[in-house]
C-alpha cells in the first residue's frame, strides 16, 4: 500500500515545475484548431438556383391548382391607396362582396367571369385568365381585395390597355362619382384624375361618416316617437 501510494505522488509531481520557487501546473498543449470548410465559390450561384426552383415548382403548383396560398400581411386600404377617399373604397368594397359568392375575401376565375357577364363585357377563358394574371401579385390565380383596388388605381394611373378586360371592368363598374365628392367629373376617370391630384382628406370624410349616422339615429328617433303618439292617439 505504501509503495502505490509513492508512486501515485510521483506522478501527480511529474506534472509540476518549480517556477520561481512556486509549483505551478505544467503548461498543457494548446488543442490545434481543427480546419474549417472554405465557402466554395460556386455557394450564391447554388442558392439562386434553389430559389428559381422553388419559384418555378409554386408556379407549376398553381397552374395545376394544388399551390397553397401564402399568407399576407394586414391590408390596410386607406394608407395602401391613399388617392381612393374612404367613401370609393368602401363603394369599392360593396361591389366586391357582391361578386365574392364563396365568401372567401376572393374573386376566383368564376366569380370573374360573372362579374363581367353582368357588366356587359363577358370575356374568354383566356382573357379572364389574362385579367387575373396582371394584377395577381401573390401567383393564386384568383383576386383579394387589394389585387380588386389595385385595378382601379392602374386604371386611373393610366397603365391599363384601353381594349383590356380589367379595363373593361373599370370603366363598367358603378361608381357614384357624386358620393366620391369630385364635383364636376363626368364618369369615374375624371373624378380619379381629380383625386389624384388633391390631397387626402380622411378626416373631414370622416365626420362627415359620424354626421350622417347622428342624422340617421336622429330620423330613427323622431319616426318612433311619431309612432308612440300615433299608438298613443288611437289607444284613448
Amino acid at each position: 500500500m505504501a509503495s502505490e501510494k509513492l508512486a501515485s505522488k510521483l506522478q501527480r509531481r511529474l506534472h509540476w515545475e518549480e517556477v520561481d520557487g512556486g509549483l505551478q501546473p505544467a503548461p498543457r498543449a494548446a488543442p490545434v484548431p481543427e480546419p474549417q470548410p472554405q465557402p466554395s465559390a460556386w455557394a450564391p450561384t447554388a442558392r439562386a438556383d434553389a430559389e428559381l426552383s422553388a419559384q418555378l415548382n409554386r408556379r407549376l403548383d398553381i397552374n395545376e391548382g394544388a399551390a397553397r396560398p401564402r399568407r399576407c400581411k394586414v391590408f390596410h386600404p386607406y394608407s395602401e391607396f391613399p388617392e381612393f377617399s374612404r367613401r370609393l373604397i368602401k363603394d369599392l368594397e360593396s361591389m366586391f362582396k357582391l361578386y365574392d359568392a364563396g365568401r372567401d375575401g376572393f374573386i376566383d376565375l368564376m366569380e370573374l367571369k360573372l362579374m363581367m357577364e353582368k357588366l356587359g363585357a363577358p370575356q374568354t377563358h383566356l382573357g379572364l385568365k389574362s385579367m387575373i394574371k396582371e394584377v395577381d401579385e401573390d401567383f393564386d390565380g384568383k383576386l383579394s381585395f387589394r389585387e380588386f383596388l389595385l385595378i382601379f388605381h392602374k386604371a386611373a394611373a393610366g397603365e391599363l390597355q384601353e381594349d383590356s378586360g380589367l379595363m373593361a371592368l373599370a370603366k363598367l363598374s358603378e361608381i357614384d362619382v357624386a358620393l366620391e365628392g369630385v364635383k364636376g367629373a363626368k364618369d369615374f376617370f375624371e373624378a380619379k384624375v381629380q383625386a389624384l391630384n388633391s390631397a387626402s382628406k380622411f378626416e373631414a370624410e370622416i365626420k362627415a361618416e359620424q354626421d350622417e349616422r347622428k342624422q340617421a339615429e336622429e330620423k330613427r328617433r323622431l319616426r318612433q316617437a311619431a309612432f308612440r303618439e300615433l299608438k298613443a292617439a288611437f289607444s284613448t
